[in-house]
């Protein structure tokens, strides 16, 4: 309320001050040109001048007022179109989020011929124009999109490879990606869609070719590249023992696989599995015997025991002896007494072979054991604990056997 008052009398003082001055002196303003003449005081001019340039301002105002009504009201006007674009945006980003893949592609292409920057609205209408199987439309979106930004062709083309992939067309986004390689040798993501493509492929063969690339761009964690190095040489070595139908060629070709290996990989229990047991499917026993053993003798490993007394050396007491001795340090594994279970078996020590089988199956219940003790005990004529084992190993092998309903008899 002082502040009113202060207001108040501020203004009263200025008029009475402008008062006074007219009051003293009303001064004179003369302007001629030519003809033309302009004659007054100087405070009327002053008061002529404030007029204008009230007049001035509202005029512009007025003007503004009209222009911006009618851009609310025209629908054609600039700034309706971009209210237009701007729900188009948010209809089809929530659209392709949600599935609705239709809706999607119709808001996201109106959005992207609208806009300065499109890529992403053509992605997405590519996107869901290839969920609904509009192939040909798919392809025709992802090249209006390089039309309009051919400096994005790298994007383009990896979201290109990757639709290709979901609608099953494995060759065309290979072919896309080599382009993409050879044009970004050292691009990351091109590298990561690549390796992931062979791998579903089964291209083995090539996932290696690509390994020091994929070191090299550091394009996978450490962990993940030795995982990957390691299943894709044992894939490999699947391959290469499968290539030829006549079992000597399949031998060879493993063979000249496995000597491709570094001396550290032949040293790796996964990479020494994976050779010992095509070894022992092309039925070069011997020879997986003595891999496995030399593998066990330089570092014991489970997984290796027990493919261990699934090959047949040439000698079986010396295998059963070498495995005994395993045993000293490593007593309570189960692979391991299974396996002496099943030397046991091959040598016809049937009490040694009972005794190894039911140590392993009270260190751990497993199918394998199970199946090897039931065939043992029906041998000897224990057929109610045989069978017992059997079913036992059964559930082993899928417990979700034991969980499902049984069918109920048809009622004729």
């Amino acid at each position: 309320m002082k502040r009113l008052y202060v207001i108040v009398f501020v203004v009263i003082a200025a008029a009475a001050a402008l008062g006074l001055a007219i009051a003293e002196h009303s001064g004179y303003v003369l302007i001629a040109y030519k003809s033309f003449r302009y004659e007054s005081s100087l405070w009327a001019t002053l008061a002529l001048m404030v007029v204008l340039w009230l007049v001035f301002w509202g005029i512009k105002a007025l003007i503004e007022l009209v222009t911006t009504s009618g851009g609310v009201v025209n629908p054609w006007s600039r700034r309706n179109r971009s209210r237009r674009v701007q729900v188009a945006i948010e209809h089809g980003q929530l659209d392709l989020a949600e599935g609705r893949w239709a809706s999607a592609q119709r808001h996201l292409y109106r959005a992207a011929e609208a806009e300065r920057q499109p890529l992403l609205y053509y992605l997405g209408a590519a996107r869901a124009a290839n969920e609904q199987g509009h192939y040909e439309e798919s392809d025709n979106l992802l090249e209006r999109a390089l039309e309009r930004q051919p400096q994005a062709e790298l994007a383009i083309a990896l979201n290109h490879a990757q639709l290709q992939t979901d609608r099953g067309d494995t060759e065309g986004a290979l072919v896309t990606l080599q382009a993409m390689h050879e044009r970004h040798p050292h691009n990351v993501q091109t590298l990561r869609q690549l390796q992931r493509l062979l791998q579903q492929r089964g291209d083995w063969s090539a996932v290696i070719r690509l390994l020091p690339e994929l070191r090299k761009d550091k394009v996978l964690p450490p962990a993940e590249l030795a995982e990957l190095e390691r299943r894709a040489w044992g894939e490999n070595l699947s391959l290469a023992a499968h290539r030829e139908e006549d079992g000597t060629v399949g031998l060879q070709s493993l063979n000249r696989a496995w000597q491709q290996l570094t001396a550290a990989q032949r040293q790796e229990p996964q990479l020494v599995l994976a050779y010992a047991d095509q070894l022992r499917q092309l039925g070069a026993q011997v020879e997986a015997e003595e891999v496995l053993r030399a593998a066990l003798k330089r570092k014991y490993d489970s997984h290796l025991a027990r493919l261990y007394g699934l090959v047949r050396g040439s000698d079986p007491a010396r295998q059963l002896h070498t495995a005994e001795g395993w045993l000293k340090e490593h007593p309570a594994d189960p692979s391991l007494l299974l396996t002496l279970g099943r030397l046991c078996l091959q040598s016809s020590l049937w009490g040694k072979a009972r005794d190894y089988l039911e140590s392993s199956l009270r260190v751990q219940r497993n199918p394998e054991a199970c199946a090897e003790l039931a065939r043992l005990l029906a041998q000897l004529g224990d057929t109610e604990r045989s069978n017992q084992l059997f079913q036992e190993g059964l559930g082993l092998l899928d417990e979700r056997l034991l969980a499902a309903p049984l069918p109920v008899p048809a009622h004729a």
